[in-house]
């Protein structure tokens, strides 16, 4: 359902905490259920001005982003502005590069319709939603508008504009879609029997641009995300549709490779002479863009209930901060967005509120826990394992026992990002695949014999049987 006219519940007073990725998508979606809709944004209309770069780490957009999106109405306008992503690109040490097609080949092994995630700039895409979601006549937009406090008890919000003056205004409901040190949380931590956790991962990271060719081409491959995995770090960049890639170093803050250490411009061409000299000639400033940009932390919390009452709800960010190597943080909080209205849709009228928000809280609590799980893990594998011949060759195994055994087996990154299997449910299959694969990749001789039918079936009969 995307239009107003197939919901009949009475219109209310909504106030939506956030006009980032997900608060500017939810506002369009209540909108399009018959509310008025005031989003309250601190920072300033990101429709004005010049985005400046440096810490925003490129969107990989996919299946669960897309369904929040053709449920509201705009995934054509988001296509537009999204580059499609075939493949990782490894680039090892020794400047030999390996390709990873991201979806699984067909019965003779080939991609002729490969599946894809999606490049998307953070800002384009922000301003995009904003723009979109505002030309809805009952959403209204207030940017430079902190919410300093919120009273559970009046359902109102008092809010601090660029001057320092405050107004309190009252609402039917609020979402927190604030991000993660939300303000909407921050007041339910003082909630009896809120559970609220954060922690920081001991990595950081820091931005550069690869900017195009004279002519504006890209100077790498356009569909692909390339990494340089380094064991306890990695280098990636996406492509931007301007031709520009955007470039990230992860890595811990102390010790020999460590981001603290690197705060001169010797010690930065030195450290990308040894760990990424192939990208020295394609980023000629990169030195002095490294030294001008900041280097940002990564953060995660964790949080219950998601939800206070019929009245008051967290989203995204605000309700399960976690870190970007899934590449599932947007899409994780446009999910929230497309369950939460999937279950209004279920709801006859008079609309439940407080049934709903339940529902939403034992729906998505598991997922976000899960999907920030495997969200580290993947760190993991991207800067470790991806070179890894032992994991390459796990990739094939996988890659053929999903192509010739259709709905028996289905490789734990295909689940997550191509499919709407809920994230809890992926993490355990994706679990006991490991252990089955671990037990199939030691046994003596398996590098040459990996592609006999048998060892397929030996790995099929220990999934089914779960007996191990």
């Amino acid at each position: 359902m995307t239009t107003e006219t197939q919901h009949s519940l009475a219109p209310e007073k909504l106030a939506v905490v956030g006009a980032g990725l997900v608060g500017s998508l939810w506002a369009l979606m209540l909108a399009q259920r018959g509310h008025h809709v005031h989003v309250f944004e601190r920072r300033s209309d990101p429709r004005k001005g010049t985005y400046k770069g440096g810490r925003s780490i490129n969107l990989a957009l996919s299946d669960r982003g897309w369904r929040a999106l053709e449920k509201a109405g705009i995934a054509d306008a988001v296509r537009e502005i999204a580059l499609p992503i075939t493949h990782r690109t490894m680039h090892s040490t020794n400047d030999s590069l390996t390709h990873q097609p991201y979806g699984l080949p067909n019965a003779v092994g080939k991609f002729d319709d490969p599946q894809c995630i999606y490049s998307v700039s953070r800002a384009l895409l922000n301003r995009l939603l904003v723009q979109e979601s505002e030309k809805h006549s009952r959403v209204v937009y207030q940017f430079d508008r902190k919410c300093t406090d919120l009273d559970l008890d009046t359902t109102s919000l008092t809010l601090e504009d660029e001057k320092g003056a405050k107004h309190t205004e009252a609402f039917d409901r609020i979402f927190g879609t604030d991000g993660a040190f939300s303000a909407v949380r921050d007041r339910l931590t003082r909630t009896d029997r809120f559970d609220f956790s954060q922690r920081y991962l001991t990595h950081g990271y820091k931005e550069i641009e690869m900017r195009p060719t004279a002519d504006g081409q890209f100077k790498m491959e356009a569909d692909a995300l390339h990494i340089w995995p380094r064991g306890e770090f990695m280098l990636m960049g996406l492509p931007n549709p301007d031709g520009t890639f955007t470039c990230t170093v992860f890595a811990p803050y102390d010790g020999p490779n460590g981001l603290n250490g690197l705060d001169t411009e010797d010690a930065v061409t030195a450290y990308f002479s040894i760990h990424f000299p192939d990208v020295i000639p394609l980023i000629p400033d990169f030195a002095a863009q490294w030294l001008a940009n900041p280097t940002s932390s990564l953060v995660m919390t964790q949080c219950y209930p998601w939800h206070h009452g019929d009245a008051i709800c967290l989203m995204g960010d605000a309700a399960h901060a976690i870190v970007p190597f899934y590449g599932q943080g947007m899409n994780s909080g446009m999910e929230d967005c497309s369950v939460l209205s999937e279950l209004l849709d279920s709801m006859d009228s008079p609309q439940d509120w407080a049934k709903t928000m339940q529902h939403y809280t034992e729906l998505r609590k598991p997922s976000g826990d899960a999907i920030l799980e495997l969200a580290l893990r993947n760190y993991i594998e991207m800067r470790d394992k991806t070179g890894d011949p032992a994991f390459l060759l796990r990739k094939k195994i996988e890659a053929k026992l999903a192509t010739n055994y259709p709905g028996r087996w289905l490789p734990l990154y295909s689940q997550v990002t191509f499919s709407h299997t809920p994230y809890e449910e992926a993490l355990e299959a994706g679990q006991r695949q490991d252990r089955i694969m671990e037990k199939i990749l030691s046994q003596e001789g398996i590098e040459a014999n990996w592609d006999r039918p048998e060892t397929f079936e030996s790995i099929l009969d220990a999934w089914e049987s779960q007996s191990v």
